[in-house]
């Protein structure tokens, strides 16, 4: 069992990576550049999130920021925290969310031109892996296959064709779902409920919830200390739990800023990139500076950022 945990929670943070460092800095915000070597990295590991895909992802995110808190929000906190966190995804969205995304696909030009994020779409990972088999397919695809059967005779006279289609199902059921719990299973003789439950259930379930933690906890219980007057706020728990992701009210006042907070603040994802520019796999790394960052407190923070860390002047008198 411990086996099985470590590794389901290894594959949790490693993919978030995926998330964080990939589809919101780097596609969402374009807060840095990253080699074709770099960008693929981050792409399996955001497919691994099973979180649709990196286009999706990024046009979503970049209507939330533009059009935060109104009717054109996909997850607009203000129609309550269940909404916020997963509500959005399962609901019918708002008109505006749709008039909202089809104004920036338009100018959403450098998703379509990076060849990673093409690649990854392709009507989405899941869609790819599985998705096809239970959905209804497109017309099209029915009128096709209609169309080649008639010239497909070589199939049906082929034996091990026939057979293989014949033992379809059991073999997917093998192959796709009985193996990856097997591995573990005979590897270090864990039991099949436990490599079900841990591998895929709690393991795709906790990736989710930290997720979504970010568009709920994120834009409710928390200080304001660079703008006191938007939802987003200062979330250390989700900032833990999310590689860094939970310092949000930072990150609405400066989007692009490759950080997403303050340097000091526990943020991974932060060093994470920070490695790959050291090797020059990531790049142009976009910060706001001190000065940028204090005026901006001044101006409009809650002043909760001066009581956590008093100036050192204070400290001396």
């Amino acid at each position: 069992m411990e086996q099985v945990l470590i590794i389901a929670l290894a594959t949790i943070y490693t993919s978030g990576f995926g998330i964080t460092a990939g589809v919101h800095r780097l596609w969402s915000h374009r807060a840095y550049k990253a080699n074709t070597p770099l960008r693929v990295i981050l792409a399996l590991l955001f497919t691994i999130t099973g979180q649709r895909d990196i286009y999706t992802w990024a046009l979503d995110h970049r209507v939330h920021h533009k059009y935060s808190e109104t009717c054109a929000d996909p997850h607009d906190v203000r129609r309550g925290f269940w909404f916020a966190h997963v509500g959005w995804l399962v609901l019918t969205p708002h008109p505006a969310v749709e008039d909202r995304r089809r104004a920036l696909r338009e100018v959403s030009k450098d998703l379509d031109s990076d060849p990673v994020v093409y690649w990854q779409k392709m009507r989405g990972f899941w869609f790819a892996h599985v998705g096809w088999l239970v959905l209804t397919p497109h017309p099209a695809v029915e009128d096709r296959r209609r169309a080649l059967r008639e010239v497909s005779k070589d199939l049906d006279s082929d034996p091990v064709v026939y057979w293989k289609k014949i033992l379809f199902i059991p073999l997917f059921g093998i192959l796709n779902v009985a193996l990856p719990i097997w591995i573990p299973v005979h590897c270090w003789g864990e039991s099949v409920i436990n490599a079900f439950i841990v591998s895929f259930v709690l393991r795709f379930t906790a990736t989710l919830n930290i997720a979504y933690s970010v568009n709920s906890f994120a834009h409710l219980w928390g200080n304001k200390p660079y703008d006191k007057f938007i939802s987003p706020v200062e979330n250390q728990v989700v900032s833990l739990a999310a590689l860094g992701e939970g310092w949000h009210n930072y990150h609405h006042v400066f989007p692009w800023d490759y950080r997403t907070s303050e340097l000091g603040r526990v943020n991974i994802s932060t060093n994470f990139i920070n490695a790959f520019a050291k090797i020059g796999w990531a790049y142009d790394l976009k910060a706001a500076s001190s000065a940028m960052i204090t005026d901006r407190m001044r101006r409009c923070g809650d002043e909760s950022h001066h009581q956590e860390e008093p100036d050192p002047e204070d400290k001396n008198k």
